[in-house]
């Protein structure tokens, strides 16, 4: 399929752009704090419920693998979006199709 010459020529929207560097930078620092942040309350549970052995453990095994599983996801990029580049495609049929009066002077 050959290329449209004044198809390249056309606007590209930005609507629908995909998130900048820093963006999705952001993103991924608050996963990881997230995920770290729950590494804490899931410790301090378990030692809350050191009455309760098979509910301590569990936490604890919850929260040991939390630092790699938060690293692993901060350190993966969200996936480039593979479509089609949208362009400006004006709508002709807005255009009034009647004719018009013209006034001579």
């Amino acid at each position: 399929m050959a290329a449209d010459p004044q198809r390249a020529t056309d606007p590209v929207l930005i609507t629908d752009a995909a998130r900048s560097y820093e963006e999705e930078l952001a993103v991924r620092k608050r996963r990881y704090k997230i995920m770290m942040g729950m590494r804490i309350p899931f410790m301090i549970a378990a030692a809350a419920f050191y009455q309760i052995p098979w509910l301590a453990v569990a936490l604890l095994v919850l929260s040991i693998p939390l630092p790699w599983v938060a690293v692993l996801i901060a350190n993966d990029r969200l996936p480039n979006k593979a479509e089609k580049t949208n362009r400006y495609q004006p709508d002709r049929r807005q255009i009034e199709q009647r004719e018009h009066p013209v006034i001579d002077g």
